[in-house]
């Protein structure tokens, strides 16, 4: 991304400049609570569907984002509580989209009063002066947003406000309202504002955020000020039960309108289009992973999620499943670029071991588990590419690959086994192109997509016993027929 599409574009030509030239445009003031509650009510009526309200955001559907969608017409401030990487700030962060695109403040206004409505003293002294010739400037959705990441060691000053020394040296009187400095959440005024890991912050702190839930006003050092601050103010929390590292306290919660659950993805599908979505994978010349390795990954996280020997408390992020297909495409074109395979590169079963080393540091395990992590999630991937293998191919003829592995020699595969080299050992092989529709692999498919599916194939008839996997050193590992037990009283 550049960082010229981080910058919010250039208000549309011919937008007014005065509040005179604002006031015969028609414009009206209205909150931002009635703002999104209106856009959101508009598009619901237009038929948008949820995905397009909601950009980003997968599998809520049917579960958070009715709960949000009603939190918002209720004009409700809202707390969302859930495990990590449960897509909470996503979710936090697209209700910018939900604004007007663009809204008209007083021209060099800190908190970005309305020119209708304007709340600072010297705002409202200047508009007595000026009148319509008050200058307006224009501020887009995306700059109404604003967030703070909630540590201990965030101060009153940091979200609501503190004196400005520099003002106070410079001859004003301490309480004068220009010697304050505004923090984060009145700068985000007219605005969403959003903490993020809410119990994180101190107490003490939280305490401040009350009057703004409630009063929707912001009181600070004792100043005889009090400002009507129009702010939706959003946060997100672990569960209390297991963060041991702070809590919401009571009157701050009671304050929130409405407290929404979220949850990783209920179903396979959902973790795949989460971890499609997600991944840096199958673009800008970095190897695409095939489908099918993508639902074993989705598979694999929902193990790992279930696994007894995982700390459920702690959650297993759907990073990890992001990061596991990432690494998975990295391996592959690792093994591309020592070999020197030219063309496009597309990942292979054996790729998914690599993922298994470099994600134990993602997932907390229980602590009779110490020192056996790899094992477990070896054993886990095993377990989810088994069951990929049986819901693509059960049923599916494979007498084809057998015999070839039967009649012919063993096949090789490894890091160091080209995929010419792989798909020369088995030769052609009967029923092959149906396999592939049953993975995904459209007509006509280049030799590294037939590579993958072949492998995959392999891999799967071992995990169901019916082929031989056997390591050869040097990373390699062959497939071969398994041997037939003789009967009793069989010669040889």
């Amino acid at each position: 991304m550049s960082a010229a599409s981080l910058l919010p574009p250039a208000p549309p030509a011919g937008s007014p400049r005065t509040v005179g030239e604002l006031r015969r445009s028609g414009w009206t003031s209205r909150t931002v609570r009635e703002e999104l509650r209106a856009n959101l009510l508009d598009r619901m009526r237009a038929g948008d569907p949820a995905a397009e309200r909601w950009p980003g955001v997968v599998g809520f559907d049917d579960t958070v984002l009715p709960e949000l969608e009603r939190a918002l017409l209720a004009g409700h401030d809202v707390v969302l509580l859930g495990e990590r990487g449960q897509g909470k700030t996503r979710l936090l962060r697209t209700l910018a989209g939900l604004l007007d695109e663009w809204s008209p403040h007083v021209a060099g206004s800190p908190l970005w009063e309305d020119p209708f409505a304007p709340v600072l003293p010297a705002t409202r002294a200047l508009a007595e002066q000026l009148g319509d010739e008050l200058g307006v400037g224009w501020r887009h959705r995306s700059e109404r947003y604003g967030e703070k990441l909630a540590t201990p060691d965030t101060s009153i000053g940091d979200l609501i406000g503190d004196v400005d020394p520099v003002r106070v040296a410079e001859g004003r009187s301490l309480g004068d309202p220009d010697t304050i400095h505004f923090g984060l959440l009145p700068r985000t005024n007219r605005g969403v504002f959003a903490v993020n890991e809410l119990p994180d912050l101190a107490e003490r702190i939280q305490v401040g955020l009350l009057n703004v839930l409630e009063e929707r006003d912001l009181q600070v050092r004792g100043y005889a000020l009090r400002l009507p601050l129009d702010v939706l103010l959003v946060a997100s929390a672990n569960p209390e039960d297991y963060t041991n590292r702070g809590r919401i306290i009571t009157p701050l919660k009671d304050r929130f309108g409405a407290e929404v659950r979220t949850h990783y993805p209920v179903d396979v599908q959902a973790e795949v289009d989460l971890v499609t979505q997600e991944a840096a994978v199958g673009r800008g010349g970095v190897a695409r992973v095939p489908v099918h390795l993508v639902e074993v990954v989705a598979r694999w996280t929902r193990a790992v999620r279930e696994s007894p020997s995982v700390d459920a408390r702690s959650g297993v992020s759907a990073r990890f499943a992001v990061a596991a297909v990432e690494t998975v495409a990295a391996a592959a074109d690792r093994r591309a670029a020592v070999l020197g395979e030219d063309g496009p590169v597309v990942a292979r079963a054996g790729d998914l071991e690599a993922a298994v080393a470099t994600l134990r540091g993602k997932v907390e395990f229980e602590a009779g588990e110490e020192g056996r992590e790899v094992e477990v999630l070896a054993h886990l991937l095993k377990v989810a590419t088994a069951e990929t293998y049986r819901d693509r191919l059960g049923g599916a003829d494979l007498t084809g690959v057998l015999d070839r592995v039967a009649d012919g020699e063993p096949v090789e595969v490894g890091d160091d086994v080209r995929v010419d080299d792989l798909l020369a050992r088995l030769g052609a092989v009967p029923g092959l192109g149906a396999l592939c529709a049953r993975l995904g692999v459209e007509d006509a498919p280049q030799p590294a997509e037939l590579a993958a599916v072949v492998e995959f194939v392999l891999e799967g008839l071992h995990l169901t016993r019916r082929l031989a996997k056997d390591p050869v050193g040097d990373g390699r590992a062959r497939f071969s027929a398994r041997q037939r037990p003789r009967a009793v009283g069989e010669d040889g």
